[in-house]
């Protein structure tokens, strides 16, 4: 279906739509690679590309079009290399529940999903008052709340556990005193599956000076992973909230039980 008609341009429906959609696929493109090293690699391999066509295909320079252009035969395979991380967290957002939110189309359309076992809901009450009662004595915890994504390898890092969620457990894993204090606690299916577990760190360079390791940890995880980190700062006490690769920093116990109920 043609919209419009001029002698050297012709704009059909599927024109537009075209357009929209590549403008949609760049757009979550910036948003997975804002804030991070990957974000310039990103502007350098389209300056490249850039430079590439105009001494190809404009100026017609064979010399220096060749030498591009040998970069450019492998770029596909150096896009995947470079991009392995953002990679996986876009695989991560297609293959899971956030692709169309909580109970969405992906539920009904993909078909792993047809089928999927129902996962028991997290009780977040417990979780919630936990990090109340910490932000009072400034305790140290970084909590990791798996969701679709398996944490397994993790786990393996750490004291495997596998009790019942309840703000005593979780208090007297993280007092100070504590062997298992230091590190990550990982919480399936209202279970506290492991502690002390060691998780990867963010390669985001751009991040405020006051966040200290279990900030990055807690950024580091969700960012390969679907899960749900929750941190008590030892310094400050406040409570922040990482998911997808963001941070919500110094939030109430309110705002945290909110979030986590939207989140799980």
């Amino acid at each position: 279906m043609e919209l419009f008609h001029i002698d050297f341009l012709s704009v059909r429906l599927l024109d537009i739509l075209d357009i929209l959609l590549v403008g949609f696929l760049l757009y979550k493109i910036y948003q997975l690679l804002k804030g991070g090293a990957a974000m310039s690699i990103f502007i350098g391999i389209v300056a490249i590309y850039v430079l590439w066509w105009l001494f190809v295909k404009i100026l017609d320079m064979q010399l220096l079009g060749a030498l591009l252009g040998q970069f450019m035969s492998v770029g596909v395979l150096a896009l995947i290399i470079v991009f392995q991380q953002e990679v996986r967290r876009f695989l991560l957002i297609v293959g899971s529940n956030r692709f169309t939110g909580k109970g969405g189309i992906s539920k009904k359309i993909l078909p792993w999903n047809w089928k999927a076992p129902k996962s028991m809901p997290i009780n977040i009450a417990p979780i919630v008052k936990a990090c109340v009662s910490m932000t009072k004595t400034k305790t140290g915890a970084l909590i990791v709340i798996a969701r679709s994504s398996d944490l397994k390898f993790y786990e393996s890092t750490g004291d495997l556990m596998d009790a019942d969620v309840s703000k005593r457990l979780l208090e007297s894993i993280f007092f100070k005193n504590s062997p298992m204090h230091d590190g990550a606690v990982i919480i399936e299916n209202n279970k506290v599956k492991a502690a002390r577990c060691v998780l990867p760190v963010t390669e985001n360079t751009d991040l405020p000076a006051h966040y200290g390791m279990r900030h990055r940890a807690a950024l580091g995880i969700t960012e390969q992973s679907d899960a749900i980190s929750i941190i008590v700062s030892e310094e400050t006490g406040y409570i922040s909230l990482a998911f997808d690769g963001k941070m919500h920093y110094n939030i109430s116990s309110d705002e945290l039980e909110k979030l986590l109920g939207k989140m799980i």
